[in-house]
């Protein structure tokens, strides 16, 4: 992902709300499965990290990425912005990046 595109998506995130929360339990089974179905339904989402969630939030984002093959766009304190272009549902037109010449 390019630095545009990932600025691109920074303006997109600033306008929705946080759609899932991590709590104490952190990273359950169940959450990677709603973060998942939301990446699909959704392409870009924004997680809140709760104050009682002792976890790192970097590393919450990156395992979820990766569990989830999404990109991290953003991590603002306790908030995580994710993206993963939907397979069925496609809704972002990125812009496109730059060749070299």
């Amino acid at each position: 992902m390019t630095s545009k595109q990932r600025a691109y998506l920074k303006s997109l995130a600033m306008n929705i709300e946080p759609i899932l929360q991590i709590g104490k339990a952190t990273l359950t089974p169940e959450i990677t499965k709603s973060v998942d179905e939301a990446l699909e339904a959704r392409e870009l989402i924004k997680i809140n990290v709760l104050k009682n969630c002792f976890a790192d939030v970097k590393e919450i984002a990156s395992v979820l990425a990766e569990r989830t093959r999404a990109e991290v766009v953003q991590v603002i304190g306790k908030k995580i912005v994710l993206y993963r272009e939907s397979a069925t549902k496609k809704k972002i037109e990125l812009p496109l990046a730059k060749k070299n010449k």
